[in-house]
């Protein structure tokens, strides 16, 4: 048996595969990075969040998306609603930590294009989790954004630090340089 391979349409592998492009990679991870790093940054200097009263914020706007989960049309699905009320709302000092670092950290990585398809993907994770909690605002603009970053995984960190990173690790299907010196 033989493996057949489709190849990819040509602007398909301009926009994410061709170096060329990386300038406009560049401005969409740089800005989707500053808006992480703000959100992050706010909590951060707040006491409801990772202060002296971490996790009351987290618990209200949980607290709000339960509200949102009745009614005909709930904003928050039934499954999502379960999440809340047993995994998320009995650990809010957890969950208030865990959103603001990992805000500050997807933005930072994508500032500095650094890992930045795994950024962009923990960074798509929680714009989802926003959505699903009934929260609207930029979010799906975003989303869409980092789920165009993760296509273009390979050159929109080309003008950052994966230019370096990448070849030097590697890929878990491709080791990079520094595994494969010889000792």
């Amino acid at each position: 048996m033989h493996t057949i391979e489709i190849p990819e349409p040509a602007l398909s592998r301009f926009l994410f595969s061709d170096t060329r492009m990386a300038w406009f990679w560049l401005i969409v991870r740089v800005y989707i990075g500053y808006e992480w790093v703000m959100a992050g940054w706010e909590k951060l200097g707040s006491a409801a969040w990772t202060g002296s009263s971490a996790g009351v914020a987290v618990k209200g706007f949980l607290t709000a998306a339960l509200q949102k989960a009745g009614g005909q049309h709930p904003d928050v699905s039934g499954w999502y609603s379960f999440f809340i009320r047993h995994i998320a709302l009995p650990h809010p000092v957890f969950f208030s930590y865990l959103i603001t670092y990992g805000e500050l950290a997807v933005g930072v990585a994508l500032i500095f294009g650094v890992f930045t398809g795994i950024a962009a993907f923990f960074g798509t994770f929680m714009n989802l989790n926003y959505l699903f909690a009934g929260t609207v605002s930029l979010n799906p603009v975003m989303l869409l954004f980092q789920l165009l970053l993760i296509l273009a995984w390979r050159t929109a960190g080309w003008l950052g630090l994966d230019r370096y990173v990448l070849p030097a690790l590697g890929t878990p299907w491709q080791a990079g340089e520094v595994f494969h010196r010889e000792q």
